[in-house]
């Protein structure tokens, strides 16, 4: 059986992600990896389908159990990448997305060779923050800390993965992203 392959999708807060995976995807044998965190659901996130939602001492026990492929502290809540999820998933030959902020991205590029980075990157600045504000999921004290780290985040992006898409029309956007892992 041939092995599945792993995708590691990340760009700033903002840059439309989640659409763009779920739009990508609908047509496609992949399966979304869904990381664990510490922070609280938002209105409408569901236990086990958009993240494993875990108190702060499960977490520190799965870290101390070398249970995570990748994790890091995001913003004061931490988020992980379950091996477990990835190993089986590989294993009975599915594509994994890992949908992860650009630090841990990173550290899958130095651990999992095979991995292949995609990075969405939004039209501008100003179009990121104004997504940002649209959502109105995050306080103002977030999106400042988050409009600031986008920089270095699109620096990464460009310097660090092997595909840039920039994400100015959802429609073209996500059908490059759904070529790329049907291929």
């Amino acid at each position: 059986m041939k092995k599945g392959r792993i995708f590691v999708i990340a760009g700033p807060s903002g840059a439309g992600k989640d659409t763009l995976i779920k739009r990508a995807i609908e047509d496609l044998n992949v399966r979304l990896s869904v990381s664990a965190t510490t922070r609280k659901p938002r209105p409408g996130e569901v236990d086990g389908r958009d993240y494993r939602f875990l108190s702060d001492r499960k977490f520190d026990r799965l870290v101390a159990s070398e249970a995570f492929l990748e994790w890091k502290d995001v913003y004061g809540n931490r988020y992980g990448t379950l091996k477990s999820d990835v190993e089986d998933a590989i294993s009975a030959g599915l594509d994994v997305i890992l949908e992860i902020d650009v630090k841990g991205a990173l550290d899958i590029k130095s651990r999992v060779e095979e991995a292949i980075l995609v990075f969405i990157m939004p039209p501008s600045m100003e179009e990121l923050e104004a997504r940002l504000r649209g959502r109105e999921a995050d306080q103002e004290s977030e999106i400042k800390t988050r409009t600031e780290i986008a920089p270095w985040e699109m620096e990464m992006g460009e310097k660090e993965f092997e595909i840039v898409i920039v994400n100015d029309d959802i429609d073209k956007a996500a059908g490059e992203l759904a070529m790329i892992l049907g291929r």
